[in-house]
């Protein structure tokens, strides 16, 4: 008696469909890939100069720390919805939304991250001539780099979830995939898809750590020598959930 395919049993596990559809899962992989990095980059462009007038006015802290809030807080169908009448049934919509939900994140990191760096090293820098620009760049962002590539991997985590909610419209990536597997109960599909969003978050955070910690070899530095220290002192900058 030959062997039932397991597509016609709809097994949850089947290499199939892998075997099958395997052109259609590279094209939702990818446009996944392309949605989250478009979105976390303009989110970063946008979130940087944010903070840095959150953090130069006082009297505009508050409200761009509320504004992001808020669009944080807003629902994601309810955010595509309100998008949809100004950029229309495209891709826009997805980015502007996760780019939107971005911004709570790397805004309030980069500010936590600015804020933890020592006086004393804004202080030498000036001694040493340097101007507000070179000072910026040379060492206040070096030194909050840790809370900025914290809240960075948080919102790329983030970000790769959410991407799936563009399936409503058309442009979810692997969320298109689990949208039309759940309408049509097709369990290896809705499986894959899933397991392939987790395994890109993962790798994404992986990814981001590794950079971090090659951008920040001080930080582990310090923390070898700290139990030798006896004391614990804050770091230069901490993720801000």
């Amino acid at each position: 008696m030959a062997e039932q395919s397991c597509l016609v049993d709809n097994d949850w596990i089947c290499g199939e469909y892998l075997s099958t559809r395997g052109q259609e899962l590279v094209d939702a992989t990818l446009q996944h890939i392309g949605i989250t990095l478009a979105s976390v980059a303009i989110g970063l462009l946008v979130a940087f100069p944010l903070a840095l007038l959150a953090r130069a006015r006082r009297g505009v802290r508050g409200p761009v720390l509320g504004l992001t809030t808020v669009f944080y807080a807003i629902p994601s169908l309810a955010m595509f919805s309100l998008l949809v009448p100004v950029l229309g049934l495209s891709v826009s919509v997805v980015v502007t939304g996760l780019v939107l939900y971005s911004l709570t994140i790397l805004v309030r990191n980069i500010l936590a991250g600015l804020a933890a760096v020592p006086e004393e090293a804004r202080e030498a820098a000036r001694g040493m001539g340097y101007g507000p620009v070179r000072l910026l760049f040379g060492v206040e962002l070096p030194l909050a780099l840790p809370a900025l590539m914290a809240g960075l991997r948080i919102a790329t985590v983030s970000t790769v979830s959410l991407t799936t909610i563009g399936a409503i419209i058309g442009y979810g990536g692997l969320g298109n995939l689990v949208l039309s597997g759940l309408r049509s109960y097709f369990k290896a599909q809705v499986l894959t898809a899933s397991v392939l969003c987790v395994l890109l978050a993962v790798v994404a955070d992986v990814v981001l750590l590794l950079v971090q910690r090659l951008l920040t070899p001080w930080t582990r530095t310090r923390r070898r020598r700290a139990p030798r220290a006896g004391a614990a002192k804050t770091p230069a900058g901490q993720a801000v959930a």
